[in-house]
């Protein structure tokens, strides 16, 4: 008999990289309640946005999406597929964490993720002692309430300390950020100081590791961090 309990396994094998990369997108988009718009996508993913509508209208048509005028949203077999891959994606990872450098991870993950089958992940979920986040500090599937509290580093004002906790996966997607983070210590488990906010050019300085370094905003939003001083 059928143990009903367990889920169905999401038919990945069945789905091309592409729609998978969509997938993953359109999950980290929805995790954060961020509007599924044709446009972002074109932008995230390098495409026109005629690709992005047509392959948007495939992924409808095989039951992984909804669209309509509630909005684009994964319906629960692809909410289930999308999980699936992000986990895999983020085991990869640490797979290789000893072996690449840090900035190098998502990319190099993003190449084997579609490969890896369900026991390998189950096997590797296990000999990874069940990791909650990824090496860029991002929640695997289930773990989101682990980083609810980490706020974005524009959100802490001049003067106030506090510990770098997480990379967004949308910054992962620039390698050339993830580069210069790394370059600069500017990676999860460092102190840094923010020295000074300066709205009109939409930048903010920090200090780490006794050096000063000069972010965008565009950059430094997607650096989530932990504090236990009071925030603006």
């Amino acid at each position: 008999m059928t143990d009903i309990t367990q889920p169905v396994e999401p038919r990945i094998e069945s789905i091309s990289a592409t729609v998978q990369d969509y997938l993953l997108l359109i999950y980290i988009l929805e995790r954060d309640q961020e509007p599924v718009v044709g446009s972002h996508l074109a932008d995230l993913l390098g495409v026109t946005p005629p690709t992005v509508t047509n392959t948007l209208k495939r992924m409808v048509r095989d039951g992984w999406l909804t669209m309509d005028g509630r909005g684009t949203h994964l319906t629960t077999e692809g909410l289930n597929a999308a999980k699936v891959i992000m986990r895999r994606h983020m085991l990869m990872e640490w797979m290789m964490e000893k072996t690449l450098p840090w900035s190098q991870l998502h990319a190099e993950a993003h190449h084997l993720e579609h490969a890896i089958s369900a026991s390998a992940e189950k096997a590797l979920m296990e000999q990874l002692n069940n990791p909650q986040n990824c090496p860029h500090g991002n929640p695997l599937p289930g773990y989101e309430q682990q980083v609810a509290g980490w706020v974005p580093l524009t959100r802490v004002e001049a003067g106030k300390t506090a510990l770098i906790r997480r990379i967004h996966e949308l910054a992962e997607e620039n390698n050339e950020l993830l580069t210069y983070l790394e370059s600069r210590n500017l990676v999860p488990g460092k102190q840094v100081t923010v020295c000074e906010v300066l709205p009109f050019n939409e930048t903010i300085c920090v200090e780490v590791g006794g050096q000063q370094v000069t972010l965008g905003n565009a950059a430094a939003r997607y650096i989530f961090v932990e504090t236990t001083q009071p925030l603006i």
